[in-house]
């Protein structure tokens, strides 16, 4: 009887702690990691100093990159804002998201809105359980509109619903969800309210308020975009250093026009834009020591890059910096400088420390890199290839047969990269005036020798591709479009 009742009780123990093992393997399948997603806006790829910028430090960075993974050749999704934003949440190329450029909404405060059949990273990520908030910049829809943020999957939505405004730093208002906030502290002449410490204050508070749950935080901070402008306790530490210093003149204080998007940059530009960056870099820190605080770092993904390359509009000096490093071209070109941007991923006990990788990767693969990180699907008809593999160190990692970029101003731009061939097309709305030009990255990382002549095949082979990258756009039309077939 004792031995019945013992081999009984080893049963039960064993059945036990066999159920024990399995919930606990349940539990831990369930478990899904945080994701902070911080975008840059205009910093160019050799803006921070792990990426070799030599006027300032970005230690913060710096740190989540030798504890993390630095990507070589990660591109945004388009040369300027909206578009590039548009395929970051779509997954689709700039030749097939819905908003493809800087259009403005008429009578309304905003750029074109995402249409309501769009399906974004944080609809997916609202469907596998996550919470989800945006902070800082939107730009692609006006409040109330199909594309308002809380319309396209995020919970929360605090700071710029217009690109146009957040030209200003101490703006007349920002949004928080569907509510008009008025900054009564930048009244009149008063300048007293700075967006990006109050929009700073609303992203660590939506990390506090979230800790128990997974949960997307979409950080799309403004800085360094012009105007260069900031509260001079952040500035003073630079005056001086930075001879010949640039001059600005721009927007007065209270001016109209500083309030309805002229640029109001102070007028050390070389100081304010080392301060801007720095302040960025410390409030980087800051999202990282919340986390680290509330004991989430280990099980958060934290991604940092940039939307596109860096600008020269409001007194930056892009040159003397050295913002793109070892690439030609600024925002609004194809070229390398104008879509290829640093990018750093940190997640502790995943993402392997002091990891560099030249993986070719593009903003429409960022929805599918997420699905596979969280267990969810992405739809099949977007353009991207989730990365995932790459930032665990896995086999298995696909690649890009090539990548493709359109840009609807300045003539009309083209480009393609396939391998270490990129080929560029400008004035594309003036066929008279088309040119073409082909450059080897694998030799020509500045795009310095154009070898169209040299090599009619490969240019072929690459203005066949652009003409199958992209369908017509009854918004955003693109002269001569061709139907992908």
């Amino acid at each position: 009887m004792k031995e019945e009742l013992l081999l009984l009780g080893l049963a039960s123990i064993f059945t036990t702690g066999q159920a024990s093992a399995q919930q606990k393997k349940a539990e831990n399948k369930a478990i899904k990691p945080n994701i902070v997603y911080i975008l840059a806006d205009d910093l160019g790829y050799g803006d921070l100093s792990c990426y070799g910028q030599k006027k300032f430090k970005t230690p913060n960075i710096d740190k989540l990159a030798s504890e993390g993974m630095l990507f070589t050749q990660h591109y945004a999704g388009c040369t300027v804002c909206a578009p590039s934003r548009s395929s970051l949440m779509t997954g689709l190329t700039t030749g097939h998201t819905p908003v493809r450029g800087n259009k403005h909404a008429e009578s309304h405060e905003g750029q074109w809105p995402l249409p309501d059949s769009s399906f974004t990273i944080a609809e997916m990520l609202q469907q596998a359980g996550y919470v989800t908030g945006a902070f800082g910049k939107w730009g692609l829809g006006y409040p109330g509109s199909t594309g308002d943020p809380v319309n396209q999957g995020f919970d929360e939505f605090y700071g710029y619903n217009s690109q146009t405004l957040a030209h200003n730093y101490y703006p007349g208002h920002l949004w928080h969800n569907r509510q008009k906030i008025i900054l009564e502290g930048n009244t009149g002449d008063k300048n007293e309210e700075y967006s990006p410490e109050l929009i700073q204050q609303k992203a660590l508070k939506f990390i506090e308020n979230n800790q128990s749950k997974p949960f997307f935080l979409y950080y799309a901070t403004t800085i360094p975009h012009a105007e260069l402008l900031l509260p001079v306790k952040y500035l003073k530490k630079y005056r001086g250093k930075y001879d010949p210093e640039k001059q600005y003149k721009g927007a007065e204080y209270g001016d109209k026009r500083f309030r309805e998007g002229a640029y109001g940059t102070q007028p050390e530009c070389h100081a304010a834009f080392a301060a801007m960056v720095t302040l960025l870099d410390k409030q980087v820190g800051e999202v990282y020591a919340k986390l680290k605080e509330l004991g989430l770092e280990k099980n958060t993904l934290i991604i940092f890059t940039s939307d596109n390359g860096p600008h020269k509009e409001g007194g930056a000096d892009p040159d003397y910096f050295n913002s793109n490093g070892p690439l030609k071209g600024y925002k609004r070109d194809l070229y390398e400088g104008g879509v290829r941007e640093p990018m750093i991923a940190y997640w502790p006990g995943h993402v392997k420390a002091g990891s560099k990788s030249d993986h070719i990767s593009a903003f429409w693969d960022v929805m599918p890199t997420f699905a596979a990180l969280t267990g969810t699907n992405s739809p099949s008809s977007i353009d991207g290839i989730s990365f995932l593999p790459t930032l665990l160190g896995k086999p298995g990692q696909k690649e890009h047969d090539y990548i493709y970029f359109e840009f609807h101003e300045q003539g009309g731009k083209q480009s393609v990269r396939k391998g270490k061939w990129k080929l560029i097309r400008l004035n594309v709305l003036e066929p008279e005036k088309t040119t073409l030009e082909l450059y080897d990255l694998s030799k020509d990382i500045g795009e310095e020798h154009n070898i169209a002549a040299e090599h009619p095949k490969v240019v072929k082979e690459l203005e066949t591709l652009m003409d199958h990258s992209r369908i017509p756009s009854e918004i955003f039309p693109f002269q001569a479009e061709t139907v992908a077939e």
